[in-house]
């Protein structure tokens, strides 16, 4: 039998906690479900999530909740506060993460199960930002601000990036020269309307037969609906690093290889910007430069692994990265 971490053991009684904080007491086994933000826990009907950093992520969340649509995918918020952590319980709704589901899954299903998405991304999009909601300290995308240029966030952050001695000063200055061409293309940045914000099929629940729950709204926000599609396309390149290790070995990008093409079929206006392939681009070297921002470059690149940020900077800016390889299988013009 495994040893039980120490670790463990304190989120657990944090999760219990919380439980007894939401007049939730519950004496049965705990679940506990993988996250990269938050420790998560199940009981037979919530879910338990506790966030242990010193933001208000998960209050923010549960505050925008009655204002996503009245759907029976959205959840249904049952408590959230502060008992020593931010924390948020909802509803438990049948089924798994779609992403462990998916290699079982046969095409019918899998295009079932796309469809499905289409229509719950075109109801998120649909759906006004409200004013009263906090804007988030940070995004995943350095992107966007209170005024234009959208991209200025992210000139800033290629600057910081180009001040690291260990930086390709070369890499950088294209960088800056492609994104300034084009910035137009982000113009305007409309944020008026919601995205989910970290769209993988990690956070879609599939019941066996459909859609059950649409999960982790922690960075939904007002921006313009296509960057939805950036979290998404990686989730497609690299579906192994959106999963947990137990799930990594059978999560292959050729069993995604159609998902791009079903949702442009069901949600074709979701890909009809004229500029589509260089918003794109723009959205991926955005994700990268933040992570790249907090993952500084060792002097030896030998120690950099393929899927580091720089990495992926580096891929992206020469030769479009995996933007431009999934928009070509899907017809698209990536110039």
């Amino acid at each position: 039998m495994a040893a039980v971490l120490p670790s463990s053991i304190l989120a657990e009684a944090r999760a219990r906690h919380v439980l007894r904080a939401s007049r939730l007491p519950y004496k049965g086994p705990l679940e506990r479900a993988s996250s990269t933000r938050n420790e998560i826990w199940l009981t037979d009907r919530h879910v338990v999530r506790v966030n242990r950093t010193l933001s208000h992520r998960l209050r923010r969340e549960a505050a925008l909740y009655p204002h996503l649509p009245a759907a029976p995918w959205a959840p249904r918020l049952v408590a959230a506060g502060r008992a020593e952590h931010d924390y948020l319980v909802v509803e438990r709704r049948p089924g798994r993460p779609l992403a462990h589901c998916w290699p079982d899954l046969d095409r019918s299903q899998r295009r079932r199960a796309v469809a499905q998405l289409a229509s719950c991304l075109r109801a998120i999009h649909a759906t006004p930002a409200p004013a009263e909601i906090a804007p988030l300290p940070t995004t995943p995308q350095l992107l966007g601000d209170t005024a234009p240029p959208a991209v200025g966030p992210l000139l800033a952050g290629l600057d910081r990036l180009a001040a690291d001695p260990n930086a390709d000063s070369a890499v950088i200055a294209l960088a800056r020269e492609q994104v300034t061409a084009f910035a137009t293309d982000l113009e305007p940045f409309d944020a008026s309307h919601l995205i989910h914000g970290d769209l993988t099929f990690e956070n879609v629940l599939w019941d066996g037969a459909a859609i059950s729950a649409v999960v982790d709204f922690e960075w939904c926000r007002g921006a313009p609906a296509d960057l939805d599609l950036d979290v998404l396309l990686r989730c497609c390149a690299f579906p192994d690093a959106h999963v947990a290790a137990e799930h990594a070995a059978r999560s292959r990008a050729d069993d995604y290889a159609p998902v791009l093409t079903w949702l442009a079929d069901d949600y074709p206006e979701l890909f009809a910007h004229p500029g589509l392939a260089r918003r794109l681009w723009l959205y991926s070297l955005a994700f990268d430069v933040r992570e790249a921002l907090e993952a500084p470059l060792p002097a030896l690149r030998a120690q950099v692994p393929p899927l580091h940020p720089w990495n992926r900077l580096v891929h992206q800016v020469s030769t479009g990265g995996h933007t431009a390889l999934l928009l070509e299988r899907m017809g698209l013009a990536t110039g």
